[in-house]
This record gives C-alpha cells, structure tokens and sequence, in this order.
C-alpha cells in the first residue's frame, strides 16, 4: 500500500490529516485585559517534580522525566520563574507548545484510513508539570462539576456509573404505566480537534475563570508546532491553531468545561421532540 505506515510520505500525509480541522481563515484570537494575579509558589512545582513517573517517555526535548524528578530542588526555583512569567505574559514559550505524533496507533482492528488512528500527541514533560499547576488553579477558579451527568474525565467516576445512571433512570421511569424511553446517542467524531479557542476561552469566562488563565489557555492553544514521527521517519511541523490535543494534560478538563452548553442543546432538542411526539 502506498501510504502505508511504513513509507516515508506517511509522516507527512497523517500531520496533514491531523491538522484538517484548522482554518487559517479564522479571524486572529482576542485577548482580554486581565488583573495582576495568577502564579504558582515554588513548593507547588517542587511537589509537581517529585511525582512525575520517570518511565514515561520524554517530549520533543528528549529531557527525561527521571532527570526533572532527581533535580526537583535544583530546577525549582528557575521553573518557577519561568512558569510565573509565562503567567504573567499570557504567553507559553514555543518549544514547550511544540508536539510530536510519534507512531499513531489504530482504534480498530481493521485499519482501512488515516481516521482509524489516533493521534496522541507527546509533549515536553516540564510542560506537563505546568500544566498540572494550571488545572488546580482552574479547578480552584471554576466548579468543575458544573454538568452534574458528566462522567467522563472526572475523578471516582467512570463509564459504569454512567450505564448505571441511564439503566436507573430508564427502568425507573418504565415502572409508570403505559411510559416508554427513548436514548439518543451521539459520538463526537476527533472531538478534541474540533474545538475552537476562542470560543472555549469565551464560555471558561463565562463560567468565571480569571482573565490572567483565559488569556493564557488561548495562547497554549493558539500557534502549536506539530509533526508526526513513525519510526525514524518525520514529517515537516505544521503549526495548528485549533483542537486541544489529545495528550495534553489540560485537554480533558477543557473539554469538559466546553461540554455543558452542548449537553443542555441535545437536552432541550430530547424534551421539544418528546412534547412532539406526545402531542
């Protein structure tokens, strides 16, 4: 096959794919004017060094988890310094934006296309480490739990405990005389690619964040390099301004976050077309 994994267009053809939800037509991205605020304290990144798991593969770097944890009380004050002014600018350093696709593995057993692999991007893991200190400052900002039936990406709750939900609901509901149920279900197709910064940032203020962390998540999202990597084989970096990428430690929150205003509309279509149908 021609463009099979193993042929050096590969790379290429699949950071192209991976890059098709972006639009360089999109209108540039709209910082707000923020307070003075936001920083980490440098006990919160030493804690945030020494847990790192040292068998988890280094970013486009090539700086190992192992080292960062065995140099926690050496880099934190310098981390610290770095990750406070980023804060400060809005603004995160390119290098540690930057992603790496290396050997897309396949979601199905049969793989017919590019859409039958996931990407799954590498990153630095001192980005990682920022990352986990912006989420608790979201997570102290904003009520995470806004969507009282999201299971999905949230700790103590899993996919169980949602078929648990459904099946109570339903049965429950049955036990009326002459009721019935109707399920919808919606998969969202590369989810995470499809998301547009500026419209997340703009429903994350809605829902309270600081102006200091919505300006910078709209620069973590915006201006990403990103290639692909299969073996020793790389694509040239194509630079995304769309999707949360799959990988990201931030990524499942900010999807989460995103989510609500869409499960009220599906919400509201069920309960308009079951008052059609009744009537």
């Amino acid at each position: 096959m021609h463009n099979a994994p193993g042929t050096p267009l590969y790379p290429t053809l699949s950071t192209t794919f991976y890059a098709r939800f972006d639009d360089p037509n999109t209108s540039p991205s709209t910082r707000f004017i923020p307070p003075p605020g936001e920083e980490v304290t440098a006990a919160e990144v030493r804690r945030t060094l020494q847990r790192i798991n040292p068998r988890k593969a280094a970013g486009p770097d090539n700086i190992s988890g192992r080292v960062l944890k065995g140099c926690a009380y050496q880099l934190t004050e310098v981390l610290t310094d770095i990750f406070n002014t980023s804060l400060q600018q809005a603004a995160v350093p390119t290098c540690l934006k930057t992603a790496t696709n290396h050997s897309p593995f396949p979601k199905t057993s049969t793989v017919t296309g590019l859409n039958d692999y996931r990407p799954v991007a590498l990153t630095p893991i001192v980005m990682k480490c920022f990352e986990r200190l912006v989420m608790a400052h979201i997570k102290d900002c904003v009520d995470v739990t806004v969507d009282p039936h999201q299971y999905v990406y949230r700790k103590n709750r899993s996919t169980e405990d949602a078929i648990s939900s459904v099946v109570h609901t339903a049965l429950t509901h049955l036990e009326n005389k002459d009721s019935y149920v109707r399920l919808l279900f919606v998969d969202f197709t590369s989810a995470f690619n499809t998301i547009i910064p500026q419209t997340l940032v703009q429903k994350l203020t809605t829902l309270g964040l600081s102006l200091t962390l919505c300006n910078w998540v709209l620069d973590f999202l915006t201006d990403r390099p990103q290639s692909v990597r299969i073996h020793d084989v790389s694509s040239s970096s194509i630079t995304l301004s769309t999707s949360s990428p799959q990988g990201c430690v931030l990524s499942p929150l900010l999807f989460t976050l995103l989510t609500p205003a869409h499960t009220r509309l599906l919400s509201d279509t069920s309960e308009l077309s079951d008052r059609e149908v009744r009537g």
